[in-house]
């Protein structure tokens, strides 16, 4: 297994209480968040993963109580989040995967509470990008490969207990 990773600002909250989350993350115009994997993969018996990912601005909100509120403002104005995959895998035994993935703002909350507004704003003016660069011959199971690019992301669930 081969990961890459860059990233920008990163938050994680997870809570158990009434909880009121605000979140602001910004990467000015002259930061550069990239990641290269460049990686040779031969005689393998199992399986392989190569797998990279570059995010500009991420934030993820878990909460369990009466009362969850998410305020999230996230702007990527950096020249890039990217990532680039440059492989050759040969003589596999098992199963490949490769996988690359760039996000300009990602967020995501979830909770419970019978009461959870959330609100959140994404500015992108970044440039996106997601390169794999592959030669895969010789694999005794299955061969996937993805990339993406993708500027902003935001996913809520709401779930009840009833």
């Amino acid at each position: 297994m081969v990961d890459g990773t860059a990233a920008g600002n990163l938050v994680d909250v997870t809570t158990m209480n009434n909880t009121s989350v605000k979140n602001s993350q910004s990467v000015g115009p002259n930061a550069s968040i990239a990641s290269d994997v460049n990686v040779d993969v031969n005689n393998v018996w199992g399986n392989v993963s190569i797998s990279n990912q570059a995010v500009c601005n991420g934030a993820s909100v878990s909460t369990d109580p009466t009362y969850s509120a998410s305020h999230s403002f996230q702007q990527c104005q950096a020249t890039d989040p990217a990532q680039q995959i440059n492989t050759n895998v040969s003589n596999v035994g098992g199963n490949v995967a490769i996988t690359g993935a760039s996000l300009g703002n990602s967020f995501e909350a979830d909770s419970n509470a019978p009461n959870m507004p959330v609100w959140s704003k994404q500015i992108n003016n970044s440039t996106v990008a997601s390169t794999v660069n592959a030669n895969v011959y010789n694999v005794g199971g299955n061969t996937t490969m993805s990339s993406s690019a993708i500027g902003n992301t935001a996913q809520v669930i709401h779930y009840s207990t009833n």
